[in-house]
């Protein structure tokens, strides 16, 4: 809750639908897809007819290289789609089954988040009345704000990271997620295959609001934005050989390209004491998000949030007498995290 309730801003809440809502199916992102689709609707009810041809294209893509798309064994309404990508039925019957058996509980869940329901809706349901969902004022606010244009990522980003771990199998094999330097991605490796998962950046972004983590300012994901945000090792790369584990997720941030190599950026200074209790604060949004970098920041960091804390601070504490030199930036933006 603290990570809406600390600036209570659309965008805020719509991340928290997104990186913690509760995820037994992937059809809580169809369904997030499916709206960004539908934001510049000129009538704000849209049936479920409407909704069910993105829902269904959004499943029947990831179905063809992620066939584990909720945690139950079975699914009529997914065995409908992988029908329909074996060309067994055609599109008139997908959306038919889509109305029928698609909605069924996500458009009931979709704004639980911590077993509660968040206070502002972006739909309405009415089903019973008029067939469909009535898209609310606060969805085509969201439309209009800075950071739309990043959700389709992080949405994207998020999905492929949980079918992944439902993939793997997460509860008897925890899933280990690495980072790509070069790539600049985040993969993980199955039977001893290299698996990518998904962009770093937009894996990164929702938990740090779309900010950058020094200054907070805005910044993007989208690779033809000038505001591209850089993925930048917290704790310097040139530390690799006296600290674990510097390629982990739990050191790697995004930051503005001031601040990362601008006049006066970081390099290769150790951040300030008060940037690492962010850096603490942004893993346990990581850990309370759950599948699968949850997994990856415990084998990391510690089995609680006290060994956490502990290992942290003896990281920083070897960076510090290794580099000396301390760096803190301006703060450009709202504080948010």
């Amino acid at each position: 809750m603290e990570f809406y309730q600390v600036e209570p801003t659309l965008d805020n809440y719509w991340r928290a639908i997104i990186l913690f809502g509760r995820n037994v199916a992937s059809y809580k992102f169809a369904l997030a897809k499916s709206l960004y689709e539908l934001n510049t609707v000129s009538n704000d009810l849209v049936t479920l007819d409407q909704l069910a041809e993105p829902f269904s294209r959004h499943l029947c893509d990831h179905l063809k290289h992620s066939p584990k798309q909720i945690t139950s064994k079975s699914s009529k309404y997914l065995t409908a789609c992988a029908d329909f990508n074996n060309n067994q039925i055609d599109q008139n019957e997908l959306i038919k089954q889509t109305v029928k058996l698609g909605f069924a509980n996500v458009i009931d869940a979709f704004h639980i988040v911590n077993s509660g329901e968040i206070e502002h809706r972006f739909f309405i349901d009415e089903r019973k009345n008029t067939g469909g969902i009535r898209i609310t004022d606060n969805f085509f606010n969201l439309a209009e704000s800075e950071q739309f244009n990043n959700f389709e990522h992080e949405t994207e980003a998020r999905w492929r990271l949980v079918e992944q771990g439902w993939k793997m199998g997460v509860a008897r094999n925890l899933i280990r997620v690495e980072y790509d330097q070069e790539l600049k991605t985040l993969f993980t490796t199955d039977n001893e295959r290299r698996v990518d998962i998904t962009s770093c950046r937009d894996s990164l972004n929702g938990y740090q609001k779309g900010r950058c983590f020094y200054c907070y300012s805005s910044i993007s994901v989208d690779k033809n934005d000038d505001n591209l945000a850089d993925v930048d090792h917290f704790l310097p790369w040139m530390l690799n050989d006296n600290v674990s584990n510097i390629n982990g997720v739990w050191n790697l941030v995004l930051a503005c390209k001031d601040c990362n190599r601008g006049e006066g950026g970081k390099f290769a200074k150790v951040p300030s004491i008060e940037l690492l209790k962010r850096l603490h604060k942004r893993n346990e949004y990581f850990i309370n998000s759950h599948l699968p970098l949850r997994e990856t920041l415990i084998q990391q960091t510690g089995n609680n949030e006290k060994q956490r804390k502990q290992y942290l601070q003896e990281t920083y504490n070897t960076a510090k007498s290794t580099l000396i030199h301390e760096w803190q930036p301006e703060i450009k933006g709202i504080i948010t995290f």
